[in-house]
């Protein structure tokens, strides 16, 4: 009997265990598993891929909202000249 209860422990230990790991990397192991499906799919292309731009900047720029000219913000913050003569 005593066997049989370290069994049960243990394997309740490895399942909790793997519940554990599966909830932590849950967004890690969703793209793992994804990259895993397209690359066995034999009807996936590479090639065909439009969504992914490769040389996309890894921290893009925000845009400037569209009322604002970034010279106008940078002429209003020089300093005024007064030419006395």
């Amino acid at each position: 009997m005593g066997g049989l209860t370290s069994a049960v422990i243990a394997i309740a230990g490895v399942v909790l265990g793997w519940i554990t790991i599966e909830i932590a990397c849950k967004p890690c192991l969703d793209q793992g598993r994804q990259a895993l499906d397209r690359s066995l799919n034999p009807d996936y292309d590479p090639d065909d891929d439009q969504n992914v731009d490769i040389r996309a900047p890894l921290n893009p720029t925000p845009s400037l909202p569209q009322d604002s000219d970034p010279k106008a913000q940078s002429a209003a913050s020089a300093p005024k000249v007064i030419d006395i003569s």
